[in-house]
Parts: structure tokens; C-alpha cells; sequence
């Protein structure tokens, strides 16, 4: 929902209607995660996507043609699969609702909360007898709406935070009366948590690469480097902050802020700058932390780390030589490379051509 909802919000502040697909649970080889969301403007246009194409024209027909929220599911089991194109034997289940100003009045406040980098969770009721389509906003502090009772809502808001803290959106299962462990109610949480950190260290080309293919992946990129000519806005225009400070100084100022899906790149491969920061780094719990350089260098800096007083198991979190063997060579590649080990380590890939693999494709 992330991509698209600001397009949502300023066409339901403009008074639009919009039809709005939502993905809330996949099973098997589903091509797109819960949450991901499409668009069906009241010209018809369709902006986003819940499948990569396999399903969005049936989705387009049902969020045109109804005006009662409905929960639908594609899968090759049904005898429509083929028809939809969802043939990539997963499973998907979409909400379809219409939004207008009326039925979500909190759309407003929840799309700056989201850019402002406010966490927010958004519930709603996707299956229950009468109650589809109530919705709760949940903040920390905070929830406004109703899901039918205080209980349900009570508890529903407990999970929703507990949701949002782990960045995770799905849907929850309750008895009527909001008993966990029952049937009969279904809500979805679309958790929009801030955009996880990536830290880039050493204003170099190779950096400049890293940067951009962060802000890709949807990172929000910080490159650090004491020297000030080198860090610049100018040659670093994709990165989110760029600090001049020596680097161990800026992550140990900046450790209280980070979470286990921070990703660390330690580009210097200059022992002033990269050893007193991986000091800090490998004490931290993040979710990743790289150190470029040759194999000599990996080595000495071990050599050193040692002699700082780390211990093999701390220092068994490094990832050097960074990245994965792909050949590449340019900045470029070499940012691929790295990305496609962070993506590795995040998702428990094994880094193996998928044709040599027999498993599903999406786990």
C-alpha cells in the first residue's frame, strides 16, 4: 500500500472514489506480499499492482463493479485460475473496497503520519458476518475508529502494535467476541513502520552505487565520511542525509535509532576509519554489516578487531569480503552484488541460480 497511498489520499481529499485491491494473505508461490495494493481510479485507471499482472484485470472488473467490500481468492485450485493468468501456482487473497472521504476519514492523517516516517497500522475487518469493512487506525500511543466492540478492539489494537513493531502486515483471526484462537473474524493490519536504515560508510564511487540502489530497494540511506570534500549532496543526490563525521563517532551517536533491519556498509577499507567503526558496529543488533576490501585486508582488520578486544562470535557477523560472488566489477555491479547479499541474509536465500533449484520460486 506504501507505493500508492499517497496517489490514494489526494484523490480521496479531491472527493474522488477510489476502488482499492488490497493483497492480505498469500499461500505458496504468491507473487506480490500482503499489503501490496492496486488502484482502480473512477476513470478506470489502474496505478500499482497485486500480483505483477496476473490477476489485476480480474481485480480492476471487481473494484469497478461493486460497491460492497468483498474478499476474494485466486489460486490455481479455482477453476478461473488460468483465466485470471495467475499461474504461478500460488495462492492470493484480496480485499477489494471502495474508499471515499466518508468511509475513511483517517486516510488523511494516516499518509503523514507515513511521510513523515510515523509508525502507523491500519485494521481492518475482511471477514465477519456484518462487519466487513470497519476499520481502526492504531498508532502507538493511540487508536481512533472501531472494529465493533472494545474488546475487539482492545485487542485487536495490542496485536496491531505488536505487528507494527516487527514491520509486519497480515491478517489476524478472532472468535465474534474478539477471543484469540477463534473463528468468525478476520481483520487485515497494513503496517506502515519506517522505512529501515542503511548506512553507508566512505564518500567513494563504489558508495555513491550503494546509495542509489538502496533508495531502490526502499532504504533510507545515510553516507557518512569525515572528509567533507568527498561527502557532498552533489555526489551523493539519491542518499536520504549525507553526514561529514568520523564514522564511529556518528553510528555510536546514532546506535539508539537502529533495529535489527539496518543494514551497515563499510566501504572506507581504511583501518583509521573502519576499524574503530566496526568496534561499534559488531556490538550493535542490526541486521547487517559488510567491510569491503581484499582478502589481505579482511585478515589485518580481523587482526586488529581481535586485539580491540572482539570475540569470534562477534566478530563471525562481519560479512567480508562484502557481497556475493557475481563477477561484477564496476560500482555498479559491485552495489548489485551487495544488495543481492543483503537480500540473501534477509530472506534466507541461498544465492544459487533459481533454475538449479527445485522449490518454489516466492517462500
Amino acid at each position: 500500500m506504501r507505493e500508492v497511498l499517497f496517489d490514494l489520499a489526494d484523490r480521496v481529499a479531491n472527493g474522488e472514489t477510489v476502488g482499492v485491491g488490497t493483497v492480505v494473505a498469500t499461500f505458496s508461490s504468491a507473487p506480490r506480499p500482503p499489503g501490496a495494493a492496486m488502484l482502480v481510479t473512477q476513470d478506470g485507471e489502474a496505478i500499482g499492482s497485486v500480483s505483477g499482472g496476473c490477476v489485476e484485470g480480474a481485480v480492476h472488473d471487481l473494484a469497478q463493479g461493486t460497491d460492497v467490500p468483498v474478499l476474494q481468492r485466486f489460486g490455481v485450485s479455482d477453476d478461473d485460475a488460468f483465466a485470471v493468468g495467475l499461474t504461478c501456482g500460488g495462492i492470493i487473497d484480496i480485499y477489494v473496497e471502495k474508499i471515499d472521504a466518508t468511509s475513511f476519514p483517517e486516510l488523511g492523517e494516516v499518509a503523514e503520519a507515513v511521510r513523515s516516517d510515523k509508525p502507523v497500522a491500519v485494521a481492518t475487518v475482511v471477514e465477519h458476518p456484518s462487519g466487513v469493512g470497519r476499520r481502526m487506525v492504531v498508532w502507538p500511543d493511540r487508536s481512533t475508529g472501531s472494529l465493533g466492540t472494545q474488546r475487539v478492539d482492545e485487542v485487536v489494537a495490542d496485536d496491531a502494535r505488536g505487528m507494527l513493531a516487527s514491520g509486519r502486515s497480515g491478517v489476524l483471526r478472532y472468535g465474534p467476541d474478539g477471543r484469540r484462537r477463534g473463528e468468525g473474524l478476520s481483520v487485515f493490519v497494513n503496517a506502515f513502520e519506517p522505512p529501515p536504515r542503511m548506512l553507508v560508510f566512505g564518500a567513494i564511487d563504489f558508495a555513491a552505487a550503494m546509495a542509489r540502489l538502496g533508495a531502490f530497494l526502499g532504504y533510507r540511506v545515510t553516507v557518512c565520511d569525515a572528509r567533507p570534500v568527498f561527502a557532498t549532496r552533489t555526489r551523493f543526490p539519491e542518499a536520504d542525509d549525507v553526514i561529514v563525521a568520523w564514522p564511529h563517532k556518528y553510528l555510536e551517536a546514532e546506535k539508539s535509532t537502529l533495529d535489527r533491519r539496518t543494514v551497515i556498509a563499510v566501504l572506507t577499507h581504511d583501518p583509521k576509519f573502519d576499524v574503530p567503526l566496526l568496534e561499534v558496529a559488531l556490538r550493535l543488533d542490526v541486521g547487517y554489516i559488510g567491510a569491503m576490501g581484499s582478502r589481505r585486508t579482511h585478515d589485518d582488520r580481523l587482526e586488529r578487531l581481535r586485539e580491540a578486544g572482539l570475540t569470534d562470535g562477534e566478530l563471525a557477523r562481519l560479512a567480508s569480503p562484502i557481497g556475493l560472488d557475481l563477477g561484477g566489477r564496476t560500482p555498479e555491479e559491485t552495489a548489485v552484488s551487495i544488495a543481492a547479499e543483503i537480500i540473501s541474509l534477509r530472506w534466507n536465500g541461498t544465492g544459487r541460480r533459481l533454475t538449479d533449484l527445485d522449490r518454489p520460486i516466492h517462500r
